[in-house]
Formats: structure tokens, sequence, C-alpha cells
């Protein structure tokens, strides 16, 4: 008789990547870049497979029963202002209905289940908008920020995500136990910021202006962590960047023993 191979431990876990609704080459595409599918599979050893933002094509439970990770990704598209009050979206302000419905209700269902996430930029200002959370448009343009954004475009696109300034990680959060300590430095590539927490989250690190960099749900039993700045373009040289993905990996991996009835190895 074969062994049941779906239930190996040694198989990897399944990890969900948001995408966005682009036009290419006229056509609706649901795309990802790929330094999330890199960095999930080589860093979180997981098997990173593309969730379209296409919220009709997916059932909820089927999802829940088949993944074991998501990681909301940045985008060059902002979450429409309606969903926290704010009104219509500045004329230069590029947004994304699909991914906004998809990503926005299916999020309480996959949190609420268990599911470990990781949020990186416009999926850290989901989750924040998710639980409450309002964002500023334009952090560049308040009094006593910091410009933030990514800077001069002529420069290589791997430029782009140099480090920029220093985190100031709150002692004693998950964060702090994966950075080390608490201070690093990252990258920043972001006009818009937070500009209230949302209910049920908390500050796990800030920039040298005060902005918020990054939070985690205080209730989720399990890994759900949301950081502003890039770590998925850095994972060759930057150790945070690599226990992030690494720590989130691992959770993936409880998650499918859990899923699956996995014993644990003894």
């Amino acid at each position: 008789m074969k062994p049941n191979s779906s239930r190996s431990p040694a198989l990897r876990p399944v990890v969900v990547v948001a995408s966005d609704l682009i036009e290419w080459h006229g056509h609706a595409t649901h795309a990802a870049l790929d330094g999330y599918v890199r960095a999930v599979g080589k860093v979180s050893k997981a098997l990173a497979l593309v969730l379209p933002a296409a919220g009709d094509a997916i059932d909820a439970d089927s999802l829940i029963e088949a993944i074991d990770g998501i990681v909301l990704t940045g985008s060059p598209s902002n979450v429409h202002p309606s969903r926290y009050g704010a009104g219509e979206p500045h004329p230069d302000m590029q947004i994304d209905l699909a991914r906004d419905a998809t990503i926005l209700s299916l999020l309480p269902r996959l949190i609420d289940a268990g599911i470990p996430v990781l949020a990186v930029c416009r999926g850290f200002q989901e989750l924040n908008v998710l639980y409450g959370g309002t964002l500023e448009p334009a952090v560049h343009a308040q009094p006593g920020r910091l410009d933030h954004r990514e800077g001069d475009h002529d420069r290589p696109v791997q430029r782009w995500y140099d480090d920029r300034h220093e985190l100031h990680i709150v002692e004693g959060g998950l964060l702090a136990q994966l950075a080390g300590g608490t201070r690093a430095v990252v990258n920043s590539l972001h006009h818009q910021g937070i500009e209230r927490l949302g209910e049920g989250l908390r500050v796990e690190a800030t920039a040298p202006d005060g902005l918020i960099e990054s939070f985690s749900i205080m209730s989720a039993p399990q890994f759900a962590l949301a950081v502003q700045w890039h770590p998925e373009m850095r994972i060759d040289d930057s150790p945070l960047a690599r226990a992030l993905f690494t720590a989130f990996g691992d959770a993936c991996r409880l998650r499918r023993q859990e899923r699956l009835g996995i014993p644990e190895a003894t």
C-alpha cells in the first residue's frame, strides 16, 4: 500500500499570495509581484499560489480547508477611501476595487479560522482598515512627517528598496522577538500611512517621525503581523526580512499539521 503522501509532514504548507486586478494587453489579469512568491518559496519554505482578486470566484470555506497562510502584498494601488469613511479618492490615486472587495471580505473568515497572515504595505493598510482604522493619503504632506515615498524612479528598481530610515521596535512585542532587539533599518515606498490605528491592533514598531510601521492583531492566536516596509525585496541581505518570512513559514507549517491532523514529531 502506498503511503498517504498528502499527509506527509515533509510536504510544504500552501500559502496564497494576494494579487491585483490589472490590465495586460487589453485583458483583465490577476497579478502578483515575483518578490513575494520568491520570499515565500525560498525563505518560508512554502508553496506559493496566487489568489485572484475575484471574490465571486472564491469560496471561503473551500479556501480555508486548502491553505495554511496568506500574504497580503504591497501594490501601486491604494484602498479606496470610502472603505474608511474618507469619500472619493484623489484623481492621481490608483485604486483596485476588485482587490478591496476580495481581501476585505475574505480576511475576517481567514483570521477567525486561524490562518497565519503576513501583511506588507498595501496589505498593512488593508488590515488596519478592516479593524476600523483610517489612512492618511499623503504622509509626506503632513507637518513633522518624513517623506516615505520611494524617491527617484530613474534609479534601478532594486535601489528603490534600499534602507531609508530607522525602525523603533516596541520592546517585548512579536517584532522585537524576530528582530532580536528594538532597533532596525528598513526601506520605505509608501505615500499613504496609518492615520488612526484600528481597534484590537497592537503597535509593534514606529518610524522616527512616529508613523506606525508595524502592528499585530492582539486577539489572534496565530501569526498575524503587518509591516509597512517591503521585506520581500531584501531576503538576500536583511536578517530581519529573513526572520519575518521564516517565522511566517513556521506558523504555516504548524497550521498545516493541525489542518491535516499530522502528529507533532517527538
